[in-house]
């Protein structure tokens, strides 16, 4: 049953035609909506809606939504400071290693560069990746480019930047109307608070919005995606608990298109990567989407827990193969996060690090910035 939900609204939101049975046979084969004429775009848009349904929750869960949504809402101010890069990178792992390494001014000799080695390793970069940089830096070393560990680092802080320059490609949104993402993950990794806090980002530069609550499977998602939709004004598409994912997506996008939406930015079921079945899902969504827009997904944007090391290599290596990722978002990067992973990923697969997580504020997802990124987790010497 779709429900189309939006808080304090004026507008009329689109209801459930009163060809329900038809319209199951319609996400089926969606193609036939032509010749059918049932449950298209604009019979939606001109139904009118009734009270939208809670869904049917126990206590437990219910407290644990209204309690993050309170907890959200604490560290989201109208206009909350905007902390540096450096604030939010300096507790990471990555960063407290090559502090002890270098803030106390070292002997630039084999056995720095050793300690600098196990410190990127340790820090998720990669045994690959950290043996050939820090191979490079030695020999530079013997050559004597370097006059002391300063130097030393400077040119770290090159190599550093020259990994990840290539996957700092922002993402654009204004390529399609209404531009669909699909955002995919494993459970746990933040993908429903991402969703609201892109959601604010393109609403704060004036793009209209529209969020489909895809991940039926858990109830206290649903009402996790209608909290963001609330704060930020944006109208949510969802159907009730274990309803098909597919079909809720493609109802979100049927609205999205007789509406005008810019941007259509939809939720599914965290799954872990070794779930065949559950992978396979995403394959459908993706089809069924394409008999409304051939181009759809225009993004299929993997959302990754910063925390999750080495780990993530594979999670994004299986959702690339089955599910066509085309960019990343890594958060929780401002906690316990070592921070390597993000060289690994780029050195690894080469795919566009869009956005990063530094905060659990809105404003604290901020577009990838590799230079940014890297001085936040240099010592400070180096400015950032």
């Amino acid at each position: 049953m779709l429900k189309f939900w939006k808080k304090k609204t004026t507008e009329p939101a689109p209801a459930e035609s009163a060809a329900t049975d038809e319209r199951a046979d319609l996400v089926a084969d969606p193609a036939s909506s032509a010749e059918s004429g049932v449950a298209t775009s604009e019979a939606l848009a001109e139904a009118a809606a009734p009270e939208p349904q809670v869904p049917d929750i126990d206590a437990e869960v219910e407290a644990s939504v209204v309690v993050e949504a309170a907890r959200e809402a604490e560290h989201a101010p109208a206009t909350p400071a905007r902390r540096s890069w450096r604030e939010r990178l300096s507790g990471s792992g990555f960063a407290k290693s090559l502090s002890a390494l270098f803030v106390k001014n070292p002997r630039l000799d084999d056995d720095l560069l050793d300690e600098l080695e196990t410190a990127l390793i340790t820090a998720d970069v990669g045994v690959d990746a950290s043996t050939r940089l820090v191979e490079d830096l030695r020999k530079r070393m013997h050559k004597r480019e370097f006059a002391d560990a300063d130097a030393l680092l400077k040119a770290l802080r090159s190599e550093l930047v020259a990994l990840l320059k290539p996957v700092e490609t922002p993402l654009d949104v204004a390529t399609a109307s209404p531009f669909v993402i699909l955002t995919v993950g494993i459970n746990g990794v933040g993908k429903t608070t991402t969703i609201g806090k892109l959601a604010r980002r393109y609403v704060d530069e004036g793009r209209n919005v529209i969020l489909a609550a895809g991940d039926t499977f858990r109830a206290a998602a649903v009402e996790q995606l209608k909290t963001w939709g609330e704060r930020n004004k944006v109208p949510v598409v969802s159907q009730g608990q274990d309803a098909d994912s597919a079909s809720v997506i493609f109802d979100a996008l049927q609205a999205a298109r007789s509406r005008g939406a810019q941007v259509l930015i939809a939720d599914t079921a965290g799954r872990l990567h070794t779930q065949g079945g559950l992978m396979d899902e995403l394959g459908k969504i993706g089809r069924v989407m394409k008999k409304l827009d051939p181009s759809a997904p225009h993004e299929v944007l993997m959302v990754i827990d910063g925390t999750t090391g080495q780990n993530a290599i594979s999670q994004v290596r299986q959702f690339r193969e089955t599910a066509g990722v085309t960019g990343l978002v890594v958060t929780k990067l401002d906690g316990t996060a070592k921070g390597g992973v993000m060289f690994a990923l780029a050195r690894e697969f080469g795919l566009p690090i869009r956005y990063v997580g530094l905060g659990e504020t809105a404003t604290d997802l901020r577009v990838f910035d590799a230079e940014a990124f890297v001085d936040g987790l240099l010592p400070a010497a180096l400015g950032g």
